[in-house]
């Protein structure tokens, strides 16, 4: 029988290394995923920074005499039915895109945290009801879950942010409820209890550090999700208005000019490109920071 002595006192030293944090990225590094997806997320992130910088045209600029021109050296992606140019909305849309889903997931992922935190720590009637409340949002498929909620609050980009935080509440509580029912009973947690350790100072100095593998990978998939959920209530028209781009309203807009297949096709590849790309970093991700793989 093979001696697993040394993998285990290995993994022991990585576990208490200082250096976890980086032990971790260069797992993360070293899956072909990432380094696919982290390049082009990298350009997709600068893009939406320097916009301004990058784009020749202001994003609502109006030129009644280039209207639905093709793509050209003069309009890379060509101009919208009004004259606008395509190159410069995209560019623009990513910063309104990803500005949606950083913010919606940020305040969805740190409601969802607290609840699991508290349902699992506390259990008992607590965790019966706020899991209970966290399933009957899961019944809903996350558009409609989507579509409910914007339709109470209205269409909106406050709102959408607040409708996409909403409905990924459930997930990140589930996730973190899971990871902390299988670390609070270990022999370290029992040790810290019994030597008198705050709650608190346990939850968020112990347990949720072990557990931000798990949250970390959901996050980057929920990403993607959140992504879509933002094109598609534009798209509908119930998440961000117009002027302001966004890539799910240019689709939505191209889709009524089908003599104009630029309108839609861009800012579909991009929508395409980042979902992809998430995805991608997803799985990666997974494949180093999960130890059930490993």
């Amino acid at each position: 029988m093979p001696d697993r002595s040394h993998d285990v006192f290995e993994t022991i030293r990585e576990l208490h290394a200082p250096n976890l944090l980086w032990i971790r990225t260069v797992r993360v590094m070293q899956c072909w995923q990432s380094r696919i997806a982290l390049p082009v997320l990298a350009v997709i992130v600068l893009a939406a920074l320097f916009a301004p910088l990058m784009s020749a045209y202001p994003p609502n600029e109006t030129d009644f005499q280039a209207i639905m021109k093709v793509p050209s050296s003069e309009h890379w992606f060509g101009t919208d039915e009004v004259g606008r140019d395509i190159f410069s909305r995209v560019l623009h849309g990513a910063r309104t895109s990803l500005s949606v889903v950083a913010v919606s997931l940020t305040i969805g992922a740190m409601t969802g945290i607290v609840i699991g935190l508290v349902a699992g720590w506390v259990g008992g009637a607590v965790d019966v009801i706020l899991m209970r409340m966290m399933d009957a949002l899961l019944a809903f498929p996350l558009l409609v879950l989507a579509l409910a909620i914007i339709a109470v609050l209205g269409p909106d980009l406050t709102n959408a942010i607040l409708t996409i935080a909403i409905v990924k509440v459930p997930a990140f509580a589930r996730v973190t409820r899971g990871e902390l029912l299988i670390l609070r009973d270990l022999d370290y947690i029992t040790a810290m209890r019994a030597m008198g350790a705050s709650t608190g100072r346990i939850l968020l100095k112990h347990i949720l550090p072990n557990a931000s593998g798990p949250v970390i990978i959901y996050f980057s998939l929920a990403a993607s999700q959140a992504l879509m959920t933002d094109a598609a209530l534009s798209f509908l028209g119930l998440g961000v208005q117009p002027p302001t781009s966004s890539w799910g309203g240019m689709v939505s807009i191209g889709m009524q000019n089908w003599n104009a297949w630029w309108m839609s096709v861009f800012p579909g590849l991009a929508i395409g490109l980042t979902v992809l790309s998430l995805n991608l970093l997803g799985d990666a991700l997974r494949d180093a920071l999960d130890q059930r793989l490993r």
